[in-house]
């Protein structure tokens, strides 16, 4: 009987062995590892440096985007960006790689001559030539392909294809963007016929463009701009830029007219009413474009702009019709289209 009882306290101490063997035998959590974030580079003094020189009173608009465009072209490079109303040669520090400058001129020439290791691109600054570390972007001499691009969009806004062109008189490069400017119109609507029969004071028949020819040597207060509108029933017009047409006076009086206005020059601020567009040098896309040249310190060249449309209003050229006029503007730059044949 004795036996019975040491043989419970035998399975029992068995049973309790067991259980700790079982609990010993749990595998242990290993913590994984914490993964550390790579640090993020901090720029330094020595960091190369992109400087853009913007005259102070640019209008904020245009600022921006030249800020904007910059600062997003130095991040990619892995530079710093600064942005200047004045440059001078007590800012030529040594990790200094670019400058952009825009008019007036900080004095590119000099700057370059005591700054070999810097690539300068001069924007429009009259005066500068291509050379050295300096390239420069010149103002286009493009006069078809902005006339084209105007009669294309004039027939394509304005009532009845009522389009016109006001010129200055006796210019035969104005009568070569005129040629270019029915071309355009062509281009979009054939012979552009109108829908209802036109007539001018005299009762003859109204063809379509109309030119208005102004005689350069008169004040243009006696232009009579409302004539191209009133007699000739244009309801969009192109304004080709001669420097005597782009003054105040001229965009008062078409602001007057009640016509829609295409330019190839930016009006002063407050634009007349019925601007629509200019169809302008793209500067940003030319600097996007120079910049890895600038990058790889390859200088001393002529960089070319290409055409863009600036300040469209889209109550007046909506979304859908801005996308056929920048295509037909595209197909200009590329060759597809030959301005001065109207393929």
């Amino acid at each position: 009987m004795r036996l019975k009882p040491i043989l419970i306290s035998l399975l029992l101490a068995i049973s309790l062995n067991a259980c700790v063997l079982g609990k010993q035998a749990e595998p242990t959590a290993i913590p994984s590892p914490t993964a550390v974030p790579s640090p993020t580079p901090v720029p330094t003094p020595s960091t190369p440096l992109a400087v853009l020189v913007l005259p102070a009173d640019m209008e904020k608009a245009a600022s921006d985007n030249y800020q904007k465009t910059v600062y997003e072209l130095a991040q990619q490079s892995g530079m710093r960006f600064q942005v200047r109303n004045s440059f001078g040669p007590g800012d030529l520090e040594p990790a200094l790689r670019i400058v952009i400058a825009l008019p007036p001129d900080p004095g590119v020439a000099a700057l370059a001559a005591a700054a070999p290791q810097v690539q300068f691109l001069a924007i429009n600054i009259p005066g500068i030539s291509a050379g050295g570390n300096v390239s420069v972007l010149a103002s286009t001499s493009q006069i078809e392909a902005p006339a084209f691009v105007a009669g294309y969009a004039a027939a394509l806004i304005s009532d009845d294809f009522r389009a016109g062109m006001i010129l200055p008189k006796g210019d035969a490069t104005a009568l070569q963007a005129g040629a270019a400017f029915a071309n355009g119109m062509a281009y979009y609507c054939g012979l552009c016929t109108s829908f209802r029969l036109y007539s001018d004071p005299n009762g003859g028949a109204l063809s379509f463009p109309q030119f208005l020819q102004l005689p350069m040597d008169q004040d243009p207060k006696n232009w009579g701009l409302n004539y191209l509108v009133n007699a000739w029933k244009v309801s969009a017009l192109y304004l080709y830029p001669d420097p005597k047409l782009l003054v105040k006076q001229v965009y008062e009086a078409l602001g007057q007219t009640g016509a829609l206005s295409i330019g190839a020059a930016t009006p002063p601020d407050p634009k007349p009413a019925g601007w629509v567009m200019e169809i302008r040098p793209d500067e940003v896309q030319a600097i996007q474009k120079a910049w890895p040249d600038l990058v790889a310190g390859r200088g001393g060249v002529s960089v070319p702009s290409p055409l863009g449309l600036g300040d469209v209003d889209p109550a007046l050229l909506g979304p859908g019709k801005q996308r056929l006029v920048q295509q037909v503007l595209d197909d200009l730059q590329s060759g597809r289209i030959l301005a001065g044949t109207g393929q």
